[in-house]
Parts: C-alpha cells; sequence; structure tokens
C-alpha cells in the first residue's frame, strides 16, 4: 500500500465515502462485455456448482450442476458454458480483429476458478474413454489463453472487478475486506443517507448480498444447498419429481448469482463513468492483436497450450512480463497527476516551473552544431537525479532531458530531440518560462528485449530441449481440477 493510497483510506473513513487514487480510468472497458460469475461446490477441487453469464443486464444465462459431484453433468455444464463463451467470442473471431471480447468475473477467486476450468477441460478427448462434445476441449483453450491474457499486467481482456475498482477508488476498509464486491460497491456508491461503512456493514449479511462466488454461504450451504442436492439424488433413484427437483435447486441458486449479477454491472457502469487514460487505447491495441493471434493458432489446428513452460519459454516470459510491468507503471505515471504524485514522493520524479528558457541554445563542441536548449526548473519536490541522468517529461515523452546541475538555484536541464531537424526548435517544444512542468527518471519507450537460446538449444542444466506436443489417451483422465 502507497502513502498516498494509505492517506486516502484515512480520508474515506473520515469522510464515509471511498476516495479517488485516480484521476482516469487505467483499465479497458468494452462496450458489450461477457460477465462470468461461478459457484464452486465447497469441498470439492473446482467443481462448478453453478453460473451467471451473458453480456445483457436483463437477459443473464443461469446454468447449474445438478450434482456436482457427477463427472458427466460435470462436462454437461462446461459444454452449456461453451455455448455462451464461444458464441461471445465468435463475434472477434476473424483474421485481423478489430476488437475482442472482454470477460469479466467478480473477484480474483473467480479469475482462480477460470483458470483451473481451462486446465481441467483443455487437453479432454472427444472420442475413446470418456468423450466430452468438441466445445469442451475448444472452451478450456479460450479460458487458458484468457488467464494467461490475464496475467500481463495492463490486460484488459479478462478482469477481476473487485482488483479494478481497487484500483480507482480507496475505501476505509482493508484489502482484505476489498475483496467483498458488496462491501467495495458500498464504499464507493452508498445508498442515499448511509455511508460507506453503514453500507459495508449491510454487505456481511449473506442474505442480503451472497457472497461474489466461487465459494457460496456455509449457511446456504448446510441448509439449503445439501437437502437440494441430496433430493436429486433420490429423485435419481426413485425416477420420481427430479425435475421439480432440478428446479427447486436452480431457483435457490439464482437467489445466490443474480445479487452478485446486479452488482456486477453496476460496477461497470461506475467504472465507464471515468475518463480513460492516454494509454488504455494502446494496450486494447495489443490484447486485441494476441487475440487474433491466438484465434490464428485455434483455426490452423495449432496444439492446446502445454501443461509447463519449458526453460527458455518461461524465462522468457517471465522477463517479458517484468518489462511489461515497468512499461505500464511509467504510462500510468504518465497518464495520471496522483499516479505520478506517488513517484515524486520518493524522489523517482518531480514537478515544478520553468523560471528561464533557452530554447535556441545551440551545442557546438562537436563536429556540428546540435540544438541543446537549456531550462531552469524551480521545484519544492525532493530532486534525487544526479548531474548526467537522463530524464522524460509525460508532456514531450519523445524528447530526453540531461541534467546539468541541481541546486538552490533551480535544476537545469539540458534538452534533446523532439524539436525538430533544424536549429530553431519547433513551436511549443522547449518548455516556456513559467509553464509548469514535470520530469521522471524513468519512461515509456521501447526496451531492448533481453536475447533466449531457441527452445532445441535448451541447455541441458535447464532439462534440454522440451519434447514436442502429442496427445495422449490418458490426458481424458486428468483430474478435473
Amino acid at each position: 500500500m502507497t502513502t498516498l493510497t494509505s492517506l486516502a483510506r484515512a480520508l474515506a473513513v473520515e469522510s464515509g465515502r471511498a476516495q479517488r487514487i485516480t484521476t482516469v480510468r487505467h483499465t479497458k472497458i468494452a462496450d458489450r462485455p461477457l460477465v462470468f460469475v461461478p459457484l464452486a461446490l465447497a469441498g470439492e477441487a473446482n467443481a462448478p456448482l453453478a453460473a451467471i453469464v451473458g453480456d445483457d443486464r436483463d437477459a443473464p444465462r443461469i446454468l447449474i450442476v445438478p450434482e456436482p459431484r457427477d463427472r458427466t453433468e460435470r462436462f454437461a455444464f462446461a459444454a452449456r458454458l461453451a455455448d455462451v463463451i464461444l458464441r461471445h467470442i465468435a463475434r472477434n473471431d476473424e483474421p485481423e480483429p478489430r476488437d475482442a471480447p472482454q470477460l469479466i468475473a467478480p473477484n480474483p477467486s473467480g479469475v482462480a476458478f477460470t483458470r483451473l476450468l481451462g486446465r481441467s477441460t483443455r487437453f479432454r478427448r472427444t472420442h475413446g474413454d470418456f468423450p466430452v462434445p468438441a466445445v469442451v476441449p475448444l472452451l478450456g483453450r479460450w479460458l487458458t489463453f484468457y488467464t494467461e491474457q490475464g496475467a500481463v499486467p495492463g490486460s484488459s481482456l479478462l478482469l477481476s472487478m473487485t482488483t479494478v475498482l481497487a484500483e480507482h477508488w480507496a475505501t476505509g476498509q482493508s484489502p482484505a475486506e476489498d475483496l467483498n464486491l458488496a462491501a467495495l460497491i458500498g464504499w464507493i456508491d452508498p445508498p442515499f443517507g448511509m455511508s460507506g461503512a453503514e453500507a459495508a456493514l449491510l454487505a456481511e449479511d449473506p442474505l442480503r448480498c451472497p457472497p461474489a462466488g466461487p465459494a457460496t454461504d456455509p449457511t446456504f450451504d448446510n441448509e439449503v444447498l445439501e437437502n437440494r442436492i441430496a433430493a436429486i439424488r433420490v429423485a435419481k433413484v426413485t425416477g420420481r419429481g427430479y425435475d421439480r427437483a432440478v428446479a427447486a435447486l436452480t431457483e435457490d441458486l439464482t437467489t445466490q448469482l443474480v445479487p452478485t449479477w446486479t452488482l456486477m454491472w453496476r460496477a461497470i457502469d461506475l467504472l465507464s463513468q471515468l475518463p480513460e487514460a492516454g494509454h488504455v487505447q494502446a494496450r486494447w491495441a495489443d490484447d486485441c492483436r494476441a487475440f487474433g493471434r491466438h484465434a490464428s493458432h485455434v483455426r490452423d489446428g495449432g496444439p492446446p497450450q502445454a501443461r509447463h513452460d519449458g526453460a527458455v519459454a518461461a524465462a522468457s516470459r517471465l522477463t517479458w512480463l517484468e518489462r511489461i510491468q515497468e512499461t505500464v507503471a511509467a504510462q500510468r505515471a504518465f497518464d495520471d497527476p496522483l499516479v505520478m504524485a506517488e513517484h515524486r514522493m520518493t524522489g523517482a520524479a518531480f514537478a515544478g516551473r520553468v523560471i528561464e528558457s533557452v530554447p535556441d541554445r545551440v551545442d557546438s563542441s562537436g563536429k556540428r552544431r546540435k540544438l541543446r536548449p537549456w531550462i531552469t526548473i524551480a521545484t519544492d519536490d525532493v530532486v534525487l537525479a544526479e548531474p548526467g541522468a537522463t530524464l522524460i517529461s509525460p508532456s514531450r515523452p519523445a524528447q530526453e532531458a540531461r541534467v546539468v546541475a541541481v541546486g538552490e538555484a533551480g535544476v537545469v536541464l539540458e534538452l534533446k530531440g523532439g524539436m525538430g531537424r533544424s536549429l530553431t526548435p519547433a513551436p511549443g517544444s522547449v518548455p516556456s518560462t513559467g509553464e509548469s512542468v514535470c520530469y521522471a527518471a524513468f519512461g515509456t519507450g521501447f526496451t531492448t528485449p533481453s536475447r533466449f537460446p531457441p527452445r532445441e538449444q535448451t541447455p541441458w542444466t535447464h532439462g534440454g530441449p522440451p519434447p514436442e506436443y502429442m496427445s495422449f489417451d490418458d490426458e481424458a483422465g486428468e483430474a478435473w481440477s
């Protein structure tokens, strides 16, 4: 937790309402996202119990598993879920998609359920022993893609709603309590006449606000769910009343799902009201390209994702994720003064006012003359940058600023690039006297990727080259979880 976020939480307690910790929305919210709220059976490894899913708030699809411990019914549920999700994906499944389908789960546990559901279904066989419908392994491959892409910093293909809300608002409760979607929204948008704390307290009542999944309320499990599933088992044995038993279970599970469904769309509305940050569209374009690559891979008959990455693939992905994390952190700061304020507090950036500008300064020390303007900035921030360091301004990201001197008179910077090709700078390319500016010791530019050997040259110290993918019959017997 950062210093400013801690301060915002204290202000939330004092004011009784969540405080904004960003000035813009750093996440893409699609025009028609697919909301997915799963429920799992307690005590079983990722056993699906029910789900409410859809891209129309007024027409959700409710799916249940009458007997969650029955393998056949689990895969029947997966097939019905595939019908909804794959149909949503198919709208953008084209060689060069202009957009990509977005999936939103209530919380990190819902995302984890999605990941395990993908892992449990993508290797299933459609023939031989334990066959499943053809859409089941296809669903698994797409869910795996979404969860893998969702782990990429800045990606918006698969979102955890509580995570996204907590990135934009600070509440007066702990981060662990922010995982409760109802309580979190209670702080952000409490009912008229109530404080955030009062709204969050009401959200703790499972009868009023059932858990947002995938875990269900223990009281509901013991007093309602156990009896409904037992009635279904009896009906199977006796051959009487099965439809009535399933209808009763569906009705009870609907009461657990619909409140969260309503909260999800309310949260989407809250986020959609925030202005979008400048770099969001560029990151979404990366998401769309990743979606297009996977769609082409599936269409071309490529194999499913491996159970485990090889040494080279794992090292390459980890390095790539770290580089993306640094880039996204810089983009967020460049897009948002509140995020940049955190870096100013640590000395990684400073802001001030230009008190002197020499835009036509020319450096004649080399073989040819170069335009190198100087500016002097007065600032009250702590400046840790030393002479020779390179800084970047959010307002002029293509221009480098080299620190010439840091003293009581101000910070003197020499500017390079982003001013045109002549010895006269383009209008507005050099900060003028009196202009407010900000400079940071980081930027959003390109960084050279690390080099790794080809997978077929994986050193023996790292297990040697990984084997090529081969489909085995025993994949169909892999545990659901």
